[in-house]
């Protein structure tokens, strides 16, 4: 496995506030890896440090073959960011953006044209090339900011929070963009508030809390070790009346359906799966929804 991201230890302080208390975790090349966390975790201060713009108080980290202290320009070399806003210019097209970004990033009038041309067919823009960047809709925006980032095809691509405020049918497509450039052998690095996209999208989730790892796995390993099988009563109208645990086995469907009868007989009742949220929950919000044998919805 050629690693594409290593950090270990990584610490950092605001203010004396301690942020990263110790952050350990690897992504390898070609990988989606989705960095979950509450609001304040430090998911936006880790990618500011993996991609200099941030300087880490202790700890080492490793991107694209190079420490981001030590070697900064090398890193800066083979990543790209995405930020939560569009970094475009409003007043440009599409292709005036991209072309300007070509050149800036080294590249001949002709090389870059042509890299603009390849870059609106490769995200579905060739029809918008000529409209000025503030007509464009929040997914077709969030489309030309990813384009920017390839001007110059980076080994490592960051996404902080990629679909942030752009519409279901718009994020779907923006996954299917994401996907296609991991499979073509970019390492994705993204954070996200949507545990949807992390479900769908990663190959590995790492959940932060408290400045720490809490767990790194796949979605399937995670719901696995912190999701539990729930069955749930529901009035006709599809209600949720109460939910009891159960472990999958004959004899414990048997006895949540004896609990649940007893509780509301003649209720419909549905298995849920264990979910991302149920992980999330778990790893940032120990103790905040105990164990219980039968729990009432209000």
């Amino acid at each position: 496995m050629t690693t594409a991201i290593e950090v270990r230890g990584l610490t950092k302080r605001y203010r004396g506030t301690p942020v990263l208390r110790g952050v350990d975790l690897v992504a390898a090349q070609g990988e989606i890896v989705a960095l979950l966390g509450s609001n304040g975790a430090g998911k936006t201060t880790t990618i500011s440090i993996l991609t200099t713009l941030a300087h880490a108080d202790g700890g080492e980290a490793i991107v694209a073959g190079h420490d981001v202290r030590r070697e900064p320009e090398h890193v800066r070399q083979r990543i790209a960011l995405t930020g939560q806003s569009a970094a475009v210019d409003d007043a440009l097209t599409g292709t005036e953006n991209l072309v300007m970004l070509g050149r800036l990033s080294g590249l001949s009038p002709r090389a870059a044209r042509r890299r603009a041309e390849e870059l609106l067919g490769r995200f579905a823009l060739e029809d918008a090339a000529s409209r000025r960047v503030k007509t464009y809709s929040g997914g077709m925006r969030r489309r030309l900011d990813l384009a920017v980032s390839f001007v110059v095809t980076p080994q490592v691509l960051f996404l902080d929070e990629p679909t942030t405020g752009v519409d279901p049918r718009s994020r779907l497509d923006l996954w299917e963009v994401i996907r296609g450039l991991a499979d073509a052998g970019t390492t994705v690095f993204l954070t996200t508030q949507y545990l949807e996209e992390a479900d769908q999208l990663a190959d590995r989730i790492a959940v932060l809390h408290e400045g720490r790892i809490a767990r790194t796995g796949t979605a399937a390993e995670l719901k696995a070790q912190f999701g539990t099988d729930m069955l749930v009563a529901e009035a006709p109208d599809g209600t949720p009346l109460a939910e009891v645990a159960t472990d999958g086995s004959i004899d414990g469907v048997r006895h949540a359906l004896a609990a649940l009868e007893a509780a509301h007989p003649g209720a419909r009742v549905q298995l849920r799966r264990p979910t991302l949220d149920d992980v999330f929950l778990a790893l940032t919000a120990p103790g905040a929804a105990g164990p219980v044998t039968l729990r009432e919805h209000a």
